[in-house]
């Protein structure tokens, strides 16, 4: 005899919420983890000191500076041409082969290494734009990983814009550009918003492409201008847990420091995820 329904919905309710907890409770034993080893290290000094002694010593104010640089540069250039590809290709292209072809050029590009953008960066950027190692140029590195997430939460926000917010802007006899800017556009932010939290996190934590970009192994000081080397928090990370002097000695630096970067992404997260509230209230209005 088969599962009653009633019987049936309830094992899978208790499977989803173990699955829920098991992932959640993942998530709290690593925060947890990095917390005690690193808070010890954490003090007004090591968040605003310049590094010393080969990274041995001293603070990773630098390295706060260069990661913060990175996001925001980044975002400046992938946003904007994510959501304006994904306006494109939801509003404007329609199902035709070059759409197609556009679709699976997108999808191939989330799903490449970041080390090979890092090596197109350098060989684009560094060398033949000839930006060099530089904020510029591992930032620009950083919105070609990151626009493909972009673009796939932009569309799917504009997707789950109803049809009738059109037809009905439509119907007034406003334009379709005037349409998408003042009715659809508004409608998605908060979809926009979630795919560019998702972006900040991958920006902050990417080594592969800075290492190759621009990164400075260490830089006892603060970069000029965007066409300056920087350091930054996971390069800063990797090289104190795999090229120090005396990895016993840097270890506690190593979790400070790791602790720092989960710190800076949850901060530019939680001003991402208030505009996105904003956004949320403005609609119910």
């Amino acid at each position: 005899m088969g599962l009653s329904a009633k019987t049936s919905e309830k094992i899978a309710f208790a499977l989803l919420t173990l699955a829920a907890l098991t992932v959640a409770g993942f998530v709290l034993v690593i925060l947890a983890y990095i917390f005690f080893n690193g808070y010890g290290a954490i003090s007004i000094e090591f968040l605003t000191e310049m590094p010393r002694r080969m990274m041995t010593e001293g603070g990773i104010y630098p390295a706060i500076v260069g990661t913060v640089s990175l996001i925001i540069v980044s975002m400046a250039v992938a946003l904007p041409l994510g959501v304006l590809a994904a306006i494109y290709l939801n509003e404007y292209a329609g199902e035709t082969r070059t759409t197609w072809v556009i679709e699976m050029a997108i999808n191939n590009l989330a799903g490449t290494p970041s080390v090979v953008f890092g090596l197109f960066g350098l060989a684009m950027f560094v060398k033949y734009l000839g930006f060099g190692p530089s904020i510029l140029s591992a930032s620009l590195t950083l919105s070609l990983l990151i626009i493909p997430v972009i673009i796939r939460s932009s569309e799917e926000a504009l997707i789950a814009v109803p049809k009738e917010y059109r037809e009905a802007s439509l119907a007034l006899g406003i334009s379709r550009w005037q349409t998408i800017r003042h009715v659809v556009l508004p409608a998605a932010i908060p979809g926009v918003v979630t795919g560019s939290i998702l972006s900040i996190g991958r920006v902050a934590g990417e080594t592969a492409p800075i290492l190759l970009t621009g990164a400075a192994y260490f830089l006892p000081r603060l970069p000029d201008s965007i066409y300056s080397q920087f350091m930054a928090l996971p390069y800063h990370l990797f090289v104190l847990a795999t090229a120090g002097t005396n990895i016993a000695q840097t270890r506690p630096l190593q979790y400070g420091t790791a602790l720092v970067l989960l710190m800076v992404v949850l901060g530019v997260n939680v001003i991402a995820v208030l505009v996105r509230r904003h956004y949320r209230q403005k609609l119910k209005i």
